[in-house]
C-alpha cells in the first residue's frame, strides 16, 4: 500500500480464477474511482478455493410470460433478473433468492379473474427494476449446477438440469 497524492497504490498478488467479478467490486466500493490493471506473474500451486455466493436462485418451473403479478407475489422470496413480460423457460434462473437454498417458482401464473370487482381490489403493481448481469458478471455469479446460455437476442442463467425432478434426483445421489 502506497500513498500517491490523492489515491493509493494497492498492489495484491491474486489468481487469475480471482479476478472474475473483481473490477465491478472495486469500482462499486470506490464510487467508480478505482483504476484496475493487471497482469500474469508466474505459475503457481493451488492455494484454496475462492469464496462465493452463499444464496441460492430463484428457478423457473413453467415455460411463458413472466407476470407482473406472479412476481410481485414473489418479491419476499428474492431479487429477480427478469422483467415483466419477458419469455422465459423451466429451469431459467430468474433470480436470486433470500436463503442457501435454490427455490423453484412460476412467475408464470397469472390472476384469477372473476365477474365481480370490488374497488380498491387490484392494486398497481410496482416491480423494482430487474438486475441486469454483464458476461463477466454472469460468470462470476453462477454456481456449479448453473450455466450461463449466450444467443443472439439473450443471455441468460440456467440449470444445467433443466426439469426439477431430475435436479432433485441428481442432488439426492451426490449426498
Amino acid at each position: 500500500m502506497e500513498p500517491r497524492g490523492d489515491r493509493t497504490l494497492l498492489e495484491f498478488e491474486i489468481p487469475t480464477r480471482g479476478l472474475m467479478g473483481l473490477r465491478s467490486n472495486l469500482l462499486t466500493a470506490t464510487q467508480g474511482e478505482a483504476v484496475v490493471a493487471h497482469r500474469f506473474k508466474d505459475y503457481q500451486p493451488y492455494k484454496g478455493d475462492i469464496e462465493m455466493r452463499t444464496n441460492g436462485s430463484l428457478v423457473s418451473l413453467e415455460t411463458g410470460e413472466a407476470i407482473a403479478y406472479s412476481m410481485n407475489k414473489l418479491l419476499d422470496r428474492g431479487r429477480f433478473f427478469v422483467e415483466p413480460g419477458e419469455e422465459i423457460y423451466g429451469g431459467q434462473v430468474v433470480g436470486e433468492h433470500t436463503r442457501e437454498r435454490d427455490l423453484n417458482i412460476n412467475i408464470c401464473k397469472t390472476k384469477k379473474l372473476t365477474n365481480v370487482r370490488a374497488s380498491g381490489s387490484d392494486e398497481k403493481v410496482v416491480l423494482p427494476p430487474a438486475i441486469k448481469f454483464s458476461l463477466e458478471e454472469a460468470l462470476e455469479y453462477i454456481q456449479e449446477d448453473e450455466l450461463v446460455e449466450i444467443t443472439p437476442n439473450h443471455m441468460r442463467m440456467r440449470k444445467i438440469q433443466l426439469d426439477p425432478l431430475d435436479r432433485k434426483r441428481n442432488s439426492a445421489s451426490e449426498d
